[in-house]
């Protein structure tokens, strides 16, 4: 019973990941990877609402990479025993792990990640609590870091000091320092985007705790230069 339960949620997946590649072919413009990263050829035709998914899901969006979603399935079933349960369908939480691990394979698949970016509560550590040194995903991150890629702390914490953010992720930080130190690490880039994309802060290891304030001015988009004051206040009465 468990084999053939497994290989029908295999199935369906497979089924699925089918029709997310034809909608890609459809959906995606001058969004796409190279032609050699995703699965079908043809994928700039630029003509929305034909694919089956669209069809069947009207407000599908646009994906960006593909879904390995049965290679998933079976990485996910085999830690979390999806289809040895009898009485227990499978959860929400089964479901995000396995579009996760779909995202996570396809990107490790098709070259190198340039940028990861994490949560803070009730993803890298406990609502409320802190980046502690026996966090397990700190030996990920570092790894992440010597293989070059960027790391970004995107948290809706928001602290004008960097000592608070230290307060927060001091686990982390001191780990990476340690690793310039131990010269695992030459040049680690971290930062920590706090209060809902206000604050930007950089690891520098000669800074006070270890992070540097980015003035604002040098990383906001152009077009919000533009935006005034009054623009913006009005934009928040309107949302209360």
């Amino acid at each position: 019973m468990e084999d053939g339960a497994h290989r029908r949620y295999a199935e369906i997946m497979h089924d699925v990941e089918e029709l997310i590649n034809d909608h890609s072919t459809y959906s995606l413009v001058n969004l796409a990877p190279p032609a050699e990263h995703w699965p079908v050829e043809h994928q700039t035709r630029g003509t929305p609402g034909r694919s089956k998914l669209k069809h069947l899901v009207p407000s599908v969006g646009t994906f960006f990479t593909p879904l390995l979603l049965e290679a998933a399935f079976k990485f996910q079933d085999h830690r979390r025993k999806i289809s040895s349960r009898r009485f227990v369908p499978p959860s929400f939480n089964d479901i995000r792990l396995t579009l996760n691990s779909a995202q996570l394979m396809s990107l490790a698949r098709n070259g190198s990640i340039d940028l990861v970016t994490f949560d803070g509560d009730v993803t890298l550590y406990d609502d409320g609590e802190s980046l502690t040194d026996e966090n397990p995903a700190i030996p990920r991150i570092l790894k992440l870091l010597r293989q070059g890629t960027h790391i970004g702390i995107v948290t809706a914490a928001g602290y004008t000091d960097g000592a608070k953010y230290y307060e927060r992720l001091h686990g982390l930080l001191d780990a990476v320092a340690n690793a310039i130190t131990e010269e695992e690490v030459e040049d680690p880039k971290v930062i920590i985007l706090g209060g809902e994309s206000n604050y930007l802060f950089e690891f520098d290891v000669h800074a006070e705790s270890f992070l540097k304030y980015v003035p604002r001015k040098t990383w906001m988009l152009d077009e919000m230069r533009s935006w005034q004051e009054e623009d913006i206040q009005s934009l928040l009465d309107v949302a209360e």
